[in-house]
Formats: structure tokens, C-alpha cells, sequence
């Protein structure tokens, strides 16, 4: 009698523990397929993308970041700078559908490229950060906007390999080693060429990815 009692009153656990392991389930699938996809489309394992998405639901309970909050995040981890010009920036890089939200999708699909991302990759997705018009060029204001932004984000002696250039002399190398054909514009492929034949390029945006 007293096991049968002791079953009894394990069965209600079982189930609340089943009942919660699928409501953590449900909760990280927000949509039915939307795991699986996302594990065949990134760099993460489902656990990892289930780890990930707690922690996104813990910043945005909404499931969705607008750039306000965007900024607002961001800006926590560069304190003695400004980091709202270079949060915009990377806000729309971010935004690939450019819709005025950043999704989980698109905040993990960003994430698989930084952080496991082949070469390659990772140089496309700044070129985009970079072409801040989206019109598949970058030009020289739009690289000086970005750089600029990071010198104001990482503050004045914050960032000492920067602190002896301006922003001006740093893009001015930049753009010249860049655009091959001196048309004014640099192309994707110019963008890639050049980043992968000069080692001084790669070192510095690779600098300027750890800010990402």
C-alpha cells in the first residue's frame, strides 16, 4: 500500500517535468520547423541554439529587438565611449530583411557567420556592414562613417592601436589599397581581393570585428 502510494505520487512529477520540458521545447521552437532549419542553416548545434534563445527571450521578452533596445544593449559593454552611431550601423547589418526589427533568426544567423564563419564569410558580412546604402558598393564616406564611429564607440584611449591616426588617415590607406581601379567606389570582389592579399587590412578588421 505505501508503494503504491509512492508510485502514485511520483506520477504528477513525471508529468509536470514532461510538461515543462515541452513548454521549454515549444518555447524555444517559436515555430514548428524553426529549430531544425536554423540548426541546418548555422554553425550551432541545437543545444547551443536553445542556449542562445534563452538568453535572447531574457534580453527581449518580445522575441524581437527594435533598435532602441538594440542601442540600449550595446552600449553596456563600451561605457567610456559613444556607441550609438556604430550600434546603428551594425543594427542594419544585423537587420537583413531590413525590416526595423532584428529576429532571432537574423541575430543567429549574424552570430554563426562572426563566430564560425569561413574567411570568406566573415569579409562579406563586413563589406555589408560597410556598404551602409546597401548598394552593393562602399564608398569612401560610407567607409569614414563606419571607422568614425568606432573611434567614438571605443573612446579616445581606448583603443591604442587606432589613437596615433585619424579616422581621415586610417580610411584614406584604406580606400586607396582598396579600390583597385581608382573609380571611387571599392566592389565586392576589390573588397575581398584586397583584404586577403594585405596583411595590414585583415589585422585591422579583424580589430574591427572584435567590436562586433
Amino acid at each position: 500500500m505505501h508503494s503504491s502510494l509512492g508510485n502514485k505520487s511520483k506520477t504528477p512529477s513525471k508529468k509536470k517535468k514532461k510538461i515543462e520540458d515541452e513548454l521549454e521545447m515549444t518555447m524555444v521552437c517559436h515555430r514548428p520547423e524553426g529549430l531544425e532549419q536554423l540548426e541546418a542553416q548555422t554553425n550551432f548545434t541545437k543545444r547551443e541554439l536553445q542556449v542562445l534563445y534563452r538568453g535572447f527571450k531574457n534580453e527581449c521578452p518580445s522575441g524581437v529587438v527594435n533598435e532602441d533596445t538594440f542601442k540600449q544593449i550595446y552600449a553596456q559593454f563600451f561605457p567610456h565611449g559613444d556607441a550609438s552611431t556604430y550600434a546603428h550601423y551594425l543594427f542594419n547589418a544585423f537587420d537583413a530583411t531590413q525590416t526595423g526589427s532584428v529576429k532571432f533568426e537574423d541575430f543567429v544567423t549574424a552570430l554563426s557567420i562572426l563566430l564560425r564563419g569561413t574567411v570568406h564569410e566573415k569579409l562579406r558580412w563586413t563589406f555589408n556592414l560597410y556598404d551602409i546604402n546597401k548598394d552593393g558598393y562602399i564608398n569612401k564616406e560610407e567607409m569614414m562613417d563606419i571607422v568614425k564611429a568606432i573611434y567614438d564607440m571605443m573612446g579616445k584611449y581606448t583603443y591604442p592601436v587606432l589613437k596615433e591616426d585619424t579616422p581621415r588617415q586610417h580610411v584614406d590607406v584604406f580606400f586607396q589599397k582598396m579600390d583597385k581601379n581608382k573609380d571611387g567606389i571599392v566592389t565586392l570582389d576589390e573588397f575581398l581581393e584586397s583584404c586577403q592579399e594585405d596583411d595590414n587590412i585583415m589585422r585591422s578588421l579583424q580589430l574591427f570585428q572584435n567590436v562586433m
